[in-house]
């Protein structure tokens, strides 16, 4: 059993993995003043019981890791996964430095890459389990990564250099996209292993800019597409998908329990997804309830 919960923060990214056994994950976070207090409080909370805990940072945009500084401070950041770059920003603002102390950092950082392996994160020994997460991009040596890694360096763009990352908890299954864009998504179809997962979450926060590929979407089949907090006219909105919008919903919180996965919304009035009603109470404002599918839906 385990909870994950993307955090509506407004225009960024921030999601946390309660995992069953003693990890925690935060992957990304955009904190300003007005929410850093109350979410850096319930991560701590949420990771109090937890002997591992991993900070990962799918790249270097402001916001995915807006507020950084406090969050180290309040929460110290001793596992720092990134894809290793040397970023500049026109702005050299106390998260950047922050993000970069600690990506710079060779006792804290972990550089990530297609298939890298690291106790406890993906690997297990006799101490611990697994945290079930896996690392599909990028691949360093491919020729589109490395001019977005040049783009990156140079201070031009940031998203094509986002980490693509996995979660599998039994039959359940979970993918982050970072903030890669339609156009480099496209290039690598057939550099990158995807297979059928159950949440997606959309890539650049849902925008029409990183459209997930139709020919990604065969291969991932998903039940259910999160979408992030976009102004809702840069949105794409998956015709034909289940999605969930947190522009509306709010935080949204999924409970993973067997072959189940629950959901709960930040926001009472929210209408979402075709979800079967089991009148769960764990948490505030239940949605509803999806029955994890393993094969493949038929395309036509």
């Amino acid at each position: 059993m385990s909870i994950i919960k993307s955090l509506a923060v407004g225009s960024g990214d921030m999601f946390y993995i309660v995992h069953g056994n003693d990890s925690f994950t935060l992957i990304d976070c955009d904190l300003n003043e007005e929410n850093a207090g109350r979410i850096i409080a319930e991560i701590q909370e949420q990771s109090r019981s937890k002997a591992i805990r991993r900070f990962i940072c799918t790249h270097p945009d402001d916001d995915h890791f807006g507020g950084l500084h406090w969050l180290d401070d309040s929460w110290p950041i001793k596992n720092f996964y990134v894809v290793q770059n040397q970023a500049i920003k026109d702005q050299n603002t106390e998260s950047f430095r922050r993000y970069c102390e600690l990506r710079d950092d060779t006792m804290k950082s972990f550089y990530l890459s297609k298939g890298c392996r690291r106790k406890w994160l993906n690997e297990s020994d006799e101490a611990r389990g697994s945290a079930g997460l896996s690392v599909l991009w990028p691949e360093l040596n491919n020729v589109h990564f490395k001019a977005a890694l040049a783009a990156c360096d140079a201070g031009q763009n940031f998203n094509n250099t986002s980490a693509v990352l996995r979660y599998s908890i039994g039959k359940a299954s979970f993918l982050w996209l970072g903030d890669l864009e339609t156009q480099f998504m496209e290039k690598i179809t057939d550099e990158i292993e995807l297979s059928k997962t159950t949440v997606v979450f959309a890539a650049h926060h849902g925008r029409s800019s990183g459209k997930i590929p139709d020919s990604w979407l065969r291969k991932l089949d998903p039940q259910i597409i999160v979408l992030g907090e976009a102004p809702s006219r840069h949105m794409h909105y998956y015709t034909g998908y289940e999605t969930i919008t947190q522009n509306s919903a709010g935080d949204i919180t999924m409970d993973c329990s067997g072959d189940q996965v629950h959901f709960y919304v930040g926001n009472a009035g929210y209408r979402g997804p075709s979800l079967a009603n089991l009148g769960l109470n764990k948490f505030p404002n239940y949605l509803g309830s999806l029955m994890v599918e393993t094969k493949y839906t038929l395309w036509d």
